[in-house]
């Protein structure tokens, strides 16, 4: 069953490449008794050279790192007892804005905010124009005085987070276990290429996509992971069957604290990325470089669609934006199509 559902569910990525407007996509199902298949079809890489695109084949997640990686981190150490998600930020990171303790309004963002985007800092920062020493630039991070502005979807929140991170357990985010098929980069089988980067003068290819997360040592909380399709689709599942997280974890990033944001993730609402047809319940994210994942627990059912969008150029309307929701409402009118 669950392969005929994404056959049909993969009609319109499968037409995207047809049109030239994505270099190559894979689309994964897997439900939470372990049912899994998977699509693909076009390029892995375009130039300088074609590669056809196969299922050993890494992507840049990019933000899906957020909610597979930054986020599962912050919530296992709250489970531990290690952080309180509404205490502030500096009992992992003292030393933010460490000249300016008495009135910094940075002092005041706890790890909850930081986790559902209901802070003032931007979305974005050129942080790699200021240099690529991670240690200077994470100092740069923790000391600017951010400029104000209306609660945004924010790089800076999740870079805070990976910072807090390190901090509480002394290591890199790359210390922890990750399941087989997710990694930091380099990822150790064969990459996707995502954008000839201006910056660095090439096509990148089993390196970090994000400017800022590469000039900081390519393992920051906002990006950096990669990620096979099965190596993805295992992290939906232990999240579809509860073994890969706790009730209290499961309950934070399944409920919605700010419009439609949960911990690290986000629900369904009008517009959003996944498609209307969803259940409410329905959490996801969506990264840069053409990544997305799905997890609809009322139908005990996850998807996710990655794409080389970006590649070999981000400045080109692939019509990812149109293609994702189409998608969600692909896989859910053909997985109801055979329960009829």
């Amino acid at each position: 069953m669950i392969q005929d559902i994404t056959a049909r569910a993969f009609a319109p990525a499968a037409a995207a490449v047809e049109a030239g407007r994505i270099p190559g996509a894979a689309l994964g199902l897997v439900t939470a008794d372990g049912q899994r298949a998977v699509e693909l079809t076009g390029l892995a890489q375009r130039v300088p050279t074609e590669e056809p695109l196969t299922r050993d084949h890494w992507f840049d997640l990019a933000s899906v790192s957020k909610v597979i990686a930054t986020t599962t981190f912050i919530l296992k150490l709250a489970d531990e007892g290690r952080l309180d998600l509404d205490r502030p930020l500096t009992d992992a990171i003292p030393d933010l804005r460490q000249y300016d303790i008495a009135n910094a309004p940075e002092r005041r963002l706890t790890f909850r905010d930081c986790l559902v985007h209901r802070t003032f800092l931007p979305a974005v920062e050129p942080i790699y124009t200021y240099g690529d020493d991670p240690a200077r630039l994470r100092a740069f991070v923790l000391q600017r005085e951010w400029r104000h502005g209306p609660p945004v979807y924010s790089d800076i929140n999740f870079i805070l987070l990976g910072i807090a991170v390190e901090r509480l357990t002394g290591a890199g985010l790359d210390a922890w276990p990750l399941s087989n098929g997710l990694s930091w980069g380099p990822p150790p089988g064969p990459a996707v290429a995502t954008e000839h980067c201006q910056w660095r003068g090439r096509v990148l290819k089993g390196e970090v996509h994000d400017e800022n997360c590469s000039a900081m040592g390519g393992r920051t909380g906002h990006a950096g992971l990669f990620g096979t399709i099965d190596g993805v689709l295992d992290f939906a599942q232990v999240l579809l069957d509860g073994s890969g997280a706790s009730p209290a974890m499961l309950e934070a990033i399944r409920t919605p604290v700010e419009g439609h944001r949960t911990a690290g993730w986000e629900i369904r609402f009008p517009g959003w990325s996944g498609g209307q047809t969803c259940s409410p319940g329905t959490i996801g994210h969506t990264g840069f470089t053409g990544t997305g994942l799905w997890v609809d627990f009322d139908r005990g059912l996850a998807w996710t669609l990655l794409t080389n969008r970006v590649h070999p150029t981000r400045h080109f309307d692939s019509g990812i934006f149109d293609l994702r929701p189409e998608t969600g409402e692909a896989v859910i009118a053909a997985f109801e199509a055979k329960l009829r």
